[in-house]
């Protein structure tokens, strides 16, 4: 590698390096259409927060007045699951490690059947507004508590990555200060989500949502004519071994299929199912009918928009098969290569780059905006409510101080944030402390009916300190040179024939030689990407493996421990507090449960509309 690399650089020296890389230099069409996009997304919140003829109750900042439409909900869920990690760092982790991460967007066809038919109905059935409500009523306070805790830490982790990443974007192909952007657009995310409550955060992600969905198709579409067509990317990536599937069952392998799935799949039913900032827009739709069509349409369309997501990071390789940016010293680390194939494919075309990065910003607002929003809920209602005298007044105007706090937190956050080395790797691995945990807790109580509060606290805090005590060792493992997940190759020996006179200049000029800075000494013995020749360490395991251990866990704690601490003789149970084909099997008859019932049924309209929406 290194002698092409010499190769390279001498046919560089005598080549005339004529035609560059265009510089992504933002002109003022691009500028007008990034502030037109923030514009609108402020205007909503005025409007919202102003103008809709709506009342100033938590019930209307929260839920809408429970009388949401089902599509622009969909829509609103589908933007909100793609921050701009998604936008800038699938693309790349596709180009580094092959096709194989598909799956786990694959594997919201399965989510979104155990979605509708397991865990909303239990919701609509209970009139659940806060899916924290569930695990009071299902097990006890200190598990609802205990769980919102891990719902705030994770927002305290992921909201500055979420705007981070497009103020990167926007510095590498503007000049102007990463951190000032970030205070900018943090700013108008902040205003809006403060001002409009979640109608505000639907509207606007529902214009984010055509702008992502413009700017991803015409990505893709403009990548694979510059590079000669899909038979040429099919033919590159296959070549580059990015179109290699992996069934192979050794855990240590970073992404395989079985891994893949197994993550997407807790993955998307801990976010969308089992976190507040998507059920509370589920549960702001007038009925279960209504949710379902809600589900599936946004199932479909986040499958339809990451599946092209994931491949622009397949063109994104066949453009540079055999001329790698990275190799050649253009580009600093896999998180940037984005920026600059964007740079590559839009840089001469007016308008475009602005799209591209008003895409990933609407990306990271949308995601932003919909957890702000339900943080406040969270922190009021479960910390601040029980210790003062609750008015609606009081109540909006604490969550529009939470929001506002929490805009301040993002800003100060991205200083952090901007030493991480991969983003996708980074939150994978947080989130994995305590996703598989949570949405194992959510699952046993739907389950088995025998675990009570005292059983599902300890399975909680076992899985979680466990998770934490795996992440932290393998963290060390990998600081100490044990695992290291080197990229699949590429090469620098096509990039004359193929006129990227840019990145032959580069290897000219550096001071070092590219490819040999990557031939960093290892350990003997090292866990890799693709393979290890280590002995067999749990602290080894690929990190797409967390969330399924986590929820593993649960299970395996709470079970044995069930016939330890065994439920209260005397409790009567409430089948509604069990997923529809769970009721079926306990051995309550009808009539019981409408005698326990009998005072409820003193509104029975209202308990005749829930009844009739859970059917």
């Amino acid at each position: 590698m290194s002698d092409s690399a010499t190769t390279l650089a001498s046919t560089a020296a005598t080549a005339a390096p004529t035609v560059l890389v265009e510089d992504l230099n933002f002109g003022v069409t691009d500028y007008s259409i990034f502030v037109v996009m923030l514009s609108i997304s402020a205007a909503i919140g005025v409007y919202f927060g102003f103008y809709s003829k709506s009342k100033n109750t938590t019930d209307e900042y929260l839920h809408g007045g429970k009388k949401m439409q089902a599509l622009p909900i969909a829509i609103s869920l589908v933007s909100s699951q793609l921050s701009g990690v998604a936008i800038m760092s699938v693309p790349t982790e596709n180009y580094t490690y092959g096709f194989n991460f598909i799956f786990s967007v694959l594997a919201m066809l399965p989510t979104i059947p155990i979605l509708i038919y397991i865990i909303v109905p239990v919701f609509y059935d209970n009139n659940v507004v806060n899916c924290y409500e569930y695990l009071e009523m299902r097990f006890n306070k200190g598990t609802r508590r205990f769980v919102t805790l891990t719902f705030i830490m994770n927002q305290f982790l992921m909201l500055p990555v979420y705007m981070f990443i497009p103020s990167l974007a926007f510095s590498q192909v503007t000049g102007v200060n990463i951190h000032l952007i970030n205070i900018i657009v943090s700013s108008v995310c902040v205003f809006y989500t403060m001002l409009g409550g979640v109608k505000a955060v639907v509207w606007t992600d529902v214009v984010q949502a055509a702008v992502m969905l413009i700017s991803v198709i015409m990505v893709a579409v403009l990548g694979i004519t510059e590079t000669g067509g899909l038979a040429t990317v099919l033919d590159h990536a296959t070549q580059g071994g990015r179109m290699n599937f992996d069934f192979r069952l050794d855990p240590r392998i970073r992404v395989t299929i079985w891994n893949a799935i197994g993550s997407g799949l807790l993955l998307w039913t801990g976010k969308i199912g089992l976190d507040q900032s998507c059920v509370q827009r589920i549960v702001s739709l007038p009925s279960f009918r209504e949710a379902k069509k809600s589900l599936v349409v946004a199932g479909f369309g986040f499958m339809i928009i990451m599946s092209v997501t994931c491949f622009t990071g397949i063109i994104m390789f066949a453009r540079y098969f055999g001329c790698d940016p990275m190799l050649a010293g253009l580009v600093s680390k896999p998180d940037k290569m984005m920026p600059f194939f964007i740079q590559d494919i839009m840089g001469k075309l007016p308008g475009m780059p602005g799209l591209f990065i008003s895409c990933v910003f609407s990306a990271s607002l949308s995601s932003l905006s919909a957890n702000l929003n339900s943080l406040a809920g969270v922190v009021y209602f479960d910390y601040i409510k029980p210790h003062i005298r609750h008015t609606e007044a009081r109540a909006n105007g604490c969550m529009k101080l939470v929001v506002v706090a929490m805009g301040v937190y993002c800003i100060l956050g991205g200083i952090i944030v901007q030493h991480f080395n991969s983003i996708l790797q980074t939150m994978w691995t947080v989130t994995g402390i305590n996703t598989g945990a949570v949405v194992g807790v959510f699952l046993l109580g739907m389950f088995v009916p025998r675990v009570n509060g005292k059983v599902a606290m300890t399975s909680i805090i076992f899985s979680v300190l466990t998770m934490l005590w795996l992440i932290i060792n393998a963290m060390m493992n990998i600081k100490a040179g044990l695992i290291k997940y080197e990229v699949l190759p590429n090469s620098l020996d096509q990039c004359e024939a193929r006129g990227f006179h840019a990145i032959l200049a580069a290897i000219n000029h550096t001071t070092t030689t590219p490819a040999t800075a990557t031939a960093i000494p290892l350990p003997v013995n090292v866990t890799t990407a693709f393979d290890s020749n280590r002995e067999f360490s749990i602290f080894d395991i690929s990190f797409y493996w967390y969330k399924m251990i986590g929820a593993i866990l649960i299970f395996v704690c709470a079970v044995p421990l069930s016939y330890i601490w065994r439920p209260d003789k005397n409790e009567k149970l409430n089948p509604k507090l069990y997923s529809p084909f769970v009721r079926n099997m306990l051995n309550v008859s009808e009539p019981e449960v409408e005698l326990e019932e009998v005072p409820l049924k003193e509104s029975p309209t209202k308990e005749g509309k829930q009844e009739n929406g859970a059917t």
